[in-house]
């Protein structure tokens, strides 16, 4: 178990890291092989447009999450603050960072609630570790992750990839699986699995499905690669970091595969689209494969600490107007039309689903058929 200072210092470092260097995967999310048709004749007026959505029981005015960053050090306080006051004031989920640092030290507990006080109706995501479970946190600790932040939700990050290449990282995933199926009956609220950049495998995600879990975010490759972030945090701290090679850019699930083939896994879930999603049109295509709602992170968090919120306000606008517009641009009047909005899906991702099992007409077929709404995230077996 690492000290209590350096799980602090780290998340300092992570920010820095995100913020001058590239840490983005090389390797392509594979959503520009997906097109939406245009539609000329749309039959619907924008005005007349809702981006209203429901997610994991609640209604959020569009179908966003600012996905979990930061809190931890006292330095991130503001930025939680701030992150909520912008999911607030548009309507979306938000998640936090990682809570071992709040859970170990309750002195920085209030690097995360502090959200909560400033967005007391946004739906809130917590947030641990995976290894942290394989290290002996039982749900006393989940608890105390949900009460710290009165959580809506609670996220359990997978990130084997990312430990392997941190410093002082914890790469200890044995009997996780067994350990999820433990607690998942015992939890009151949505458990989102989430992945960390490398994107869910459908393997995994019929796996857990099994086992009751109903929302994924699959936070694919193509966006921020922790890999890659753990080897510059490394030669920022003067530190050899552990040879990643290619691995640090194009090991993972991009995230346009990872999305369908978690929709095919598990038909009736909510699946969070993330990894890689910069604008409307990236988060429009994830919501048209199959994803509930997109999940953004970094370009928040770059607009919000180089622009303030005036920039992050900028942002989160010109995504929400684009996805408010390619509704209208294929005649839809709300978010699960684009789910029977006809697609082109071709190239790398074509090639890849297919190779997978999946055929794409039969899967585009299923999912123009609404999943089921009525308590699709119960932790209930299937």
């Amino acid at each position: 178990m690492e000290s209590k200072g350096l799980t602090e210092s780290r998340k300092l470092d992570h920010i820095k890291a995100v913020l001058e260097r590239r840490v983005e995967s090389d390797e392509e999310t594979l959503l520009d092989d997906v097109r939406i048709i245009h539609n000329s004749l749309p039959e619907v007026n924008l005005d007349e447009v809702s981006l209203e959505k429901d997610f994991c029981g609640k209604t959020l005015k569009a179908p966003l999450m600012i996905t979990g960053m930061t809190g931890g050090h006292p330095d991130t306080a503001e930025i939680n603050r701030n992150l909520a006051v912008l999911a607030h004031e548009y309507g979306i989920a938000l998640g936090v960072g990682s809570q071992r640092a709040g859970i170990e030290d309750p002195r920085l507990a209030e690097t995360f609630s502090i959200a909560r006080r400033a967005a007391p109706d946004v739906f809130l995501v917590a947030n641990i570790g995976a290894p942290q479970l394989a290290g002996g946190y039982t749900l006393r600790e989940i608890k105390k992750a949900i009460e710290m932040i009165d959580a809506d939700a609670i996220a359990i990050h997978l990130n084997p990839a990312q430990e392997a290449y941190q410093i002082e990282g914890e790469p200890y995933y044995a009997g996780i699986i067994s350990r999820l199926a433990e607690i998942i009956d015992s939890i009151d609220i949505p458990v989102i699995i989430k992945e960390t950049g490398n994107g869910l495998s459908g393997e995994l995600v019929r796996e857990l499905y099994g086992l009751g879990f109903k929302c994924f975010d699959v936070s694919g490759l193509g966006g921020t690669n922790w890999v890659k972030v753990e080897v510059v945090r490394a030669a920022m701290r003067g530190q050899k970091p552990l040879p990643a090679g290619r691995l640090a850019d194009y090991w993972g699930n991009p995230t346009a595969i990872a999305v369908i083939e978690a929709r095919n896994a598990a038909p009736h879930s909510y699946i969070i689209g993330s990894g890689g999603i910069r604008d409307g049109f990236d988060a429009a295509r994830a919501i048209a494969l199959g994803a509930d709602i997109a999940g953004v992170a970094l370009p928040v968090l770059r607009s919000l600490l180089l622009g303030g919120l005036e920039k992050a306000r900028e942002y989160l606008e010109s995504v929400l107007y684009q996805l408010k517009t390619i509704l209208y641009l294929t005649g839809g009047r709300r978010v699960t039309d684009l789910w029977r909005a006809p697609l082109v899906i071709h190239g790398r991702l074509l090639e890849e689903i297919s190779v997978r099992g999946i055929n794409t007409h039969e899967y585009l077929r299923r999912t123009r058929l609404e999943p089921l709404r009525v308590q699709r995230w119960r932790n209930t077996q299937t």
